[in-house]
């Protein structure tokens, strides 16, 4: 039986999906009955609402021993794709419990019970940074401490840790770090804002440069890279490195509204985090526009893709096209 984690998000319930079309035998966890909706909705929106049912539904937290005791009864490969994603500072502490304490626990159980694998949803955040004489991210670019990340870059690097402990432990694992997922059904969250906001009117936007990938892109590689002899190794899953003024104008025009207009400039997206660091810390507003988000709207950072595209002799779906599609359905 196959254990999937994070289920009731973008990527886990893209992959129970697909791996209900493979007829795998699929146990998931779930935080609360609510949180199931999103995921039963999307099987409604791939008209597969009959292979929902063969999903056995687990209710638990990786933060939670006694569930995932529960949970891990009879599994034999885990997709641990469960995390917590949020580039609020006030956040800090429990994104990094969750992603490292929580992976932790996975690895753990992973141990304990002889899984034969385990694959584990990271992110190009958790790639290394480049030196001045180097212009491409790779799975070999080193992390370098003294450089500024988020608290969710930390706290995903920080689980990759476990992840090779786990390896180094005896137990077979691969880690997936997709760049920006892609995907429909998950629109309050994500990427899925992007086309709310885009969808809402959205003036402003920056010549950032980063990788960008479909979620059926991303589970169709995890499952191909769980039924592999490879183990031990990290793949970054990018289809194309896009700037971000460039994506906003394919949404804009997939949904047929008016394209972003007005360039937001390094220094505006600065003083616009300090205005919205004001408007969290005097008036209690959840954060919009933290000093990293800011920061990554107009890095340019290339990341390359030929490691998986070699390992697995994979083809990327074009990310425009996708977008074109997914605002059909």
């Amino acid at each position: 039986m196959v254990l999937v984690t994070g289920g009731t998000g973008l990527v886990g319930a893209h992959l129970l999906i697909f791996l209900s079309e493979k007829g795998e035998n699929i146990r998931a966890i779930y935080r609360n009955s609510d949180s199931t909706q999103k995921t039963k909705a999307l099987f409604s929106l791939y008209k597969k609402e009959a292979l929902y049912d063969s999903i056995e539904w687990i209710q638990g937290d990786i933060l939670d021993i006694p569930a995932l005791e529960n949970a891990f009864e009879e599994i034999t490969e885990v997709y641990h794709c469960a995390a917590m994603i949020s580039f609020d500072p006030k956040d800090e502490e429990l994104v990094r419990k969750t992603n490292i304490e929580g992976t932790a626990n996975i690895v753990n159980f992973c141990l304990a019970k002889n899984i034969k694998k385990l694959c584990y949803v990271s992110s190009i955040a958790a790639l290394g940074d480049l030196p001045e004489h180097e212009s491409i991210i790779t799975e070999e670019t080193e992390w370098n401490p003294e450089k500024p990340h988020s608290d969710y870059a930390i706290s995903k690097y920080g689980a990759e840790m476990e992840i090779w402990r786990g390896l180094q432990e005896g137990l077979e694992v691969v880690i997936v770090n997709p760049g920006v997922i892609i995907g429909p059904g998950f629109w309050e969250q994500g990427s899925g804002e992007l086309f709310k906001r885009v969808k809402n009117g959205l003036s402003f936007y920056t010549k950032g440069l980063t990788g960008f990938v479909s979620v059926n892109d991303v589970v169709a590689i995890m499952h191909q890279l769980m039924k592999s002899s490879i183990h031990g190794e990290r793949f970054t899953l990018i289809s194309q490195n896009i700037v971000f003024q460039d994506l906003l104008n394919t949404i804009a025009d997939a949904l047929k509204v008016k394209r972003p207009s007005h360039h937001a400039t390094p220094f505006m997206m600065t003083v616009l985090s300090k205005m919205d660091w004001v408007a969290s810390n005097v008036f209690g507003q959840k954060r919009q526009l933290s000093i990293a988000t800011a920061r990554s709207s107009y890095t340019t950072d290339l990341y390359s893709n030929e490691k998986i595209k070699n390992a697995l002799n994979i083809t990327f779906q074009d990310v425009h096209q996708y977008i074109k599609e997914i605002t059909n359905l």
